[in-house]
């Protein structure tokens, strides 16, 4: 994609979980207590875990990420066999607390880094709760990178809805076509770009795209090549 492609972009918002933290980690940690089934509880917790929030949402019975989040590895663990027993609630709130420091992915610190040298004004824009995020941006140690961390909660439902990506543009203060969205979920990606966000797809795991209205300007494995993408200067 020519540099020109995205002229006129002022501000950088990144998804959180799955785009600059690795959702999966918070299982590694306890892959030995685990065993067999942990890269399937991983899995499945994930997954009902999104599949809660977009439920939720259409039912008008909001909880936030930190409920929706326990709910789902409960589930997981219970379709694995692994929610009874002395330890079965020990294991949960390990695994919970294991949510609170995710690691970042390699290549962010020095992207974010890099985009922050060239004067583009970053923000997250995610489903965690406001305490959620915050542990996670200090574990990572990436607290001065971000303008702006922003929570679902400000507005009581989770994106895709257009209210979600409202809030960018009106906590940045800048246009929507002015601000580009990074993400791992397609289907977030598509909810972006729908809105009028120019969006990158960091499709980390090869994912065929979502047949959904919105399509992204560009498509990364990682996020190390997104500046590459941009012009060396923010526009102001």
């Amino acid at each position: 994609m020519a540099e020109s492609d995205l002229r006129g972009i002022r501000a950088c918002v990144f998804d959180a979980y799955g785009t600059l933290f690795d959702v999966n980690s918070a299982v590694t940690v306890q892959r030995p207590r685990l065993g067999e089934h942990a890269d399937s509880v991983s899995a499945s917790w994930r997954s009902k875990q999104l599949e809660y929030t977009w439920l939720r949402s259409l039912m008008g019975r909001h909880a936030d990420f930190w409920q929706v989040t326990q709910e789902a590895l409960a589930f997981a663990l219970e379709r694995h066999g692994l929610d009874k027993g002395a330890e079965a609630s020990d294991l949960e709130d390990s695994l919970m607390q294991a949510y609170l420091q995710l690691s970042a992915y390699p290549e962010v610190p020095a992207t974010l880094q890099t985009l922050n040298q060239r004067g583009y004004r970053l923000a997250i824009l995610s489903n965690g709760t406001p305490a959620m995020l915050e542990a996670a941006v200090n574990n990572a140690g990436l607290a001065a990178s971000f303008e702006s961390v922003l929570s679902v909660e400000a507005v009581g439902i989770y994106k895709p809805d257009r209210r979600v990506y409202q809030l960018a543009v009106e906590h940045l203060e800048v246009a929507r076509e002015q601000i580009l969205f990074m993400s791992s979920n397609a289907w977030d990606v598509a909810g972006a770009a729908s809105f009028g966000f120019r969006v990158v797809w960091i499709n980390r795991f090869s994912q065929p795209r979502e047949r959904l209205p919105g399509t992204p300007v560009a498509q990364l494995t990682e996020l190390d090549s997104l500046p590459d993408l941009l012009p060396e200067s923010a526009s102001h």
